[in-house]
């Protein structure tokens, strides 16, 4: 938070009167604010928001190779076992992805296409396997939020 902060110019002897500014408080120390001019001559940039998912470039999924398909622990205070895949991307990257649902057919060298979203209590692990497309199968006996499995309508 930035607290202004302007100096009374009759509390101030003649010797340091030219050097009245603006000061404002960032992190506990006092820093002087830019003039007016200074501000015309550079503009203030406004702070780039870099993606959480860098490695798709701007695609909603991106298509890939799986290096390592395994199973990992989670970070305290959950325990389970988590099952993860290695991907070699399209563009060259190799990226950890978790692999949703009960079950799954995945091994080494097998096509899967992936969507951005972290999993929460892994870390590394920013991206998901889109189950039902390419070589992943979608979960068996799957009644609700099929979309999201990749399920087929059960008859």
């Amino acid at each position: 938070m930035r607290y202004l902060r302007c100096v009374d110019a009759r509390s101030v002897s003649q010797e340091t009167a030219p050097l009245l500014v603006h000061t404002y408080v960032k992190n506990g120390e006092q820093r002087p604010m830019p003039t007016i001019q200074q501000l015309i001559r550079k503009p203030r940039q406004p702070k780039v928001k870099r993606s959480k998912s860098q490695h798709l470039e701007q695609c909603p999924q991106k298509r890939g190779v799986c290096t390592r398909v395994y199973t990992t622990t989670p970070k305290k205070p959950n325990s389970a076992m988590r099952k993860v895949a290695k991907v070699r991307l399209t563009n060259g990257y190799e990226v950890i992805s978790y692999i949703p649902g009960e079950s799954h057919n995945l091994q080494e060298h097998s096509v899967v296409l992936i969507r951005g979203g972290r999993v929460k209590d892994l870390p590394g692990v920013r991206y998901h396997i889109l189950r039902g497309v390419l070589d992943t199968q979608g979960v068996k006996d799957r009644k609700q939020r099929r979309s999201k499995y990749g399920a087929k309508r059960p008859k």
